[in-house]
């Protein structure tokens, strides 16, 4: 292989964060004119390895070559400049900036005139990018915060891809997208490839990774397992290779004809949020998972929210089979509801805080001892939650922004199992994770509705809704448009029939 087809060179590339070497000595070449795949469990390394590549991280050893110069990169706008971009797994957009101030974000210069910035212009420019990606929904000029979170990833693709980077890093980007943004992303994506420049995707999807990637580098403990060509391999190939053996292909349940129980655990009835949701009704029985779809926009991660009284303009009742009125988070928490956002970073955890604090947060009135919080027995209820979940960490004190996307959800799932809810309502549960944790969630979930607990679980994934749902409400324009019970016969072309 010559090395004017090579676009990346890796070479020996190491880091670690205390006693965790979450990548250890890869070295992985890169051709121009590919989307190269760069797979591995939760924790494999694979963002940490593309998070050095574009500056968020520094090199702990080993060094990139970017089209035949070694690149010394201190921050993502040097990666910017030269030439590598990322789409991040979480939020990568800032709030209190508007759309067109996130989108230039670093690279102001054009748009200074002595010193002072040509707002109009550079709201003019960021418009035309927008509308040339077909954004024409998302307004240049508005706040960044007036826009959801597919919105905000969909800008930073526009960010990320304007400047036609070398190479293009895509992080699990696709799990925050609805099926339109997907397709979107895609084309980019193609189009990085046409132009004889580089992508490099990170999914756990692993038929989405065997659709659109050429080639597939698998990382495992991080460590360089192996590069393999799309066309030779299989899902079951790629899962042996992440895992370092076989792993069943049966994640959801196999059981059919479960009887539901009759006792109502939970009622909504009449719920309203203006713009999102419009008189919806439904009941939620003990032992159940009832799981929500839709298309994007359909309102169903709204849902989430009202049940938790989380949506300050509800209107409408949720009420426990008590009699209790859910207006608020507080009697949610108080009355036995978790809630798991889709945007986890954002809603589900406290990022710059320890997997501890985080763990233990729901539970303090609980532990508290005539109102007085003992350290030793905080440490030992966190450690008792985050091992039941087999969190991948260095340890409780660790903050949680240093832990993958999958460990991340452990610890929110961890805070609520410690919890001992009743009703969780599950947004997304699975977005970001790989194949084994996702195993291992669904078999929580299996064991939770068995001891008498009831899920909500909200999914834009229609193999999982229907895996694991005892019954399925379809969502379409703030609306519940269908209905279906758990089954044998019921498919995906059943469910998409009443989205659209």
């Amino acid at each position: 292989m010559s090395d004017e087809k090579i676009l990346l060179k890796s070479e020996n590339i190491d880091k670690r964060f205390g006693i965790t070497h979450a990548v250890d000595n890869v070295s992985i070449n890169i051709d121009r004119g590919e989307i190269r795949a760069l797979i591995g469990e939760n924790g494999s390394g694979k963002s940490t390895f593309c998070q050095m590549l574009c500056g968020i991280y520094t090199l702990g050893g080993g060094r990139f070559i970017l089209d035949g110069q070694e690149m010394h990169i201190r921050n993502q706008v040097e990666a910017n400049n030269l030439g590598v971009s990322i789409i991040v797994q979480e939020m990568g957009t800032l709030s209190g900036l508007t759309v067109a101030e996130n989108i230039f974000l670093g690279h102001e210069d054009p748009f200074m005139h002595r010193g002072i910035k040509d707002t109009g212009a550079m709201v003019k420019e960021a418009q035309r990018l927008l509308n040339e990606y077909g954004f024409n929904n998302i307004m240049a000029g508005s706040m960044i915060d007036n826009y959801n979170f597919e919105d905000r990833k969909l800008i930073e693709i526009v960010k990320a891809t304007y400047m036609k980077p070398k190479i293009l890093i895509v992080d699990e980007t696709t799990t925050a997208l609805s099926q339109n943004g997907r397709l979107e992303l895609y084309k980019i994506m193609d189009a990085v490839r046409a132009d004889g420049r580089s992508v490099i995707f990170i999914s756990h999807d692993l038929a989405e990774v065997l659709e659109h990637c050429d080639t597939i580098s698998i990382l495992r403990d991080g460590e360089y397992i192996d590069t393999v060509n799309s066309k030779d391999v299989n899902e079951d190939d790629l899962k042996r290779l992440m895992v370092g053996r076989e792993i069943g292909s049966a994640y959801y349940r196999t059981d059919y004809g479960k009887v539901i129980s009759d006792e109502v655990v939970l009622s909504v009835k009449n719920v309203t949020v203006p713009g999102q949701i419009e008189d919806v009704n439904f009941d939620l029985h003990k032992g159940e998972i009832l799981g929500f779809g839709g298309l994007s926009e359909c309102g169903m991660h709204e849902i989430g929210k009202a049940v938790f009284g989380a949506s300050w303009d509800r209107s409408g009742n949720v009420t426990l089979s008590d009699g209790t009125e859910i207006n608020d988070i507080p009697s949610a928490i108080k009355h036995s509801i978790a809630y798991a956002s889709k945007d986890r970073d954002n809603e589900s955890i406290i990022l710059n805080e320890s997997i501890k604090n985080n763990i233990v947060l729901p539970s303090l009135d609980d532990l508290a001892e005539k109102h007085i919080l003992k350290g030793g027995k905080l440490k030992k209820f966190a450690q008792e939650f985050a091992d039941k979940m087999q969190t991948k960490m260095q340890g409780i004190n660790q903050f949680v922004s240093d832990l993958s996307g999958g460990n991340k959800q452990k610890v929110v799932l961890a805070r609520w199992l410690g919890k001992g809810s009743d009703i969780l309502v599950l947004d997304s549960p699975t977005r970001g994770i790989d194949v084994k944790v996702k195993q291992a969630i669904y078999a929580l979930m299996s064991e939770l509705t068995a001891q008498g607990k009831s899920i909500i679980m909200i999914s834009e994934e229609i193999p999982e809704l229907l895996g694991m749902s005892d019954r399925i409400l379809i969502m379409k324009d703030g609306k519940i448009n269908g209905s279906f019970m758990r089954s044998e016969t019921l498919n995906e072309e059943d469910l998409i029939a009443k989205m659209v």
